[in-house]
């Protein structure tokens, strides 16, 4: 029997020598165990959880923190969170705000009387007449000036026949006051 259990203890040494090198090699690195007894599984655990709160994923390690817990709706039955509880917010009174938004987007009326000529139909010739308006204004200017000189032609030629009429009639009302 002293066979087996000469084995048990050599591998037992070996262990410790394991064990021995592990932690020389974390005194080298700067890493230390935190207890001799605990197991390294568990050791190695603790440290990726510690590694994970100062990731650089985690906001933690850059010095800037999670958004804080705020509860709007929520009522908590845990005194801590309560804490963290808001309080209702009022809402802000937007019926003048409203009424006047609603009076500006009023049409107003833009004609207030009817006028009967707009509702009559139009005539069927009164696209030609309104096409002919110009040519119209610019013909009743020449006749007029042509009226006026057919006017002045005829008190010229009447001039001499206006003169001795003025004398005829002087004459008759000299001769019926004799």
């Amino acid at each position: 029997m002293a066979g087996p259990a000469a084995g048990v203890g050599r591998l037992e040494e070996e262990a410790l020598r394991r064990k021995e090198r592990l932690k020389a090699l974390r005194e080298k690195t700067g890493r230390k165990d935190k207890e001799d007894g605990e197991p390294n599984t568990k050791q190695l655990r603790e440290e990726e959880e510690e590694g994970e709160k100062h990731s650089p994923s985690n906001p933690c390690r850059l010095g800037t923190y999670p958004r804080e817990l705020r509860l709007r709706n929520y009522v908590p039955e845990d005194e801590d969170l309560k804490k963290r509880k808001v309080p209702q917010a009022k809402p802000v009174a937007v019926e003048e705000k409203v009424k006047e938004q609603l009076e500006a987007a009023k049409p107003e009326p833009v004609i207030e009387e009817v006028d009967l000529a707009n509702l009559a139909p139009r005539k069927p010739d009164w696209d030609l007449k309104r096409d002919v308006a110009k040519k119209l204004e610019k013909l009743e200017k020449r006749t007029q000036r042509a009226i006026a000189e057919l006017i002045r032609e005829r008190l010229k030629g009447q001039d001499d026949s206006l003169a001795s009429a003025v004398d005829a009639t002087a004459e008759q009302e000299a001769c019926d006051s004799d």
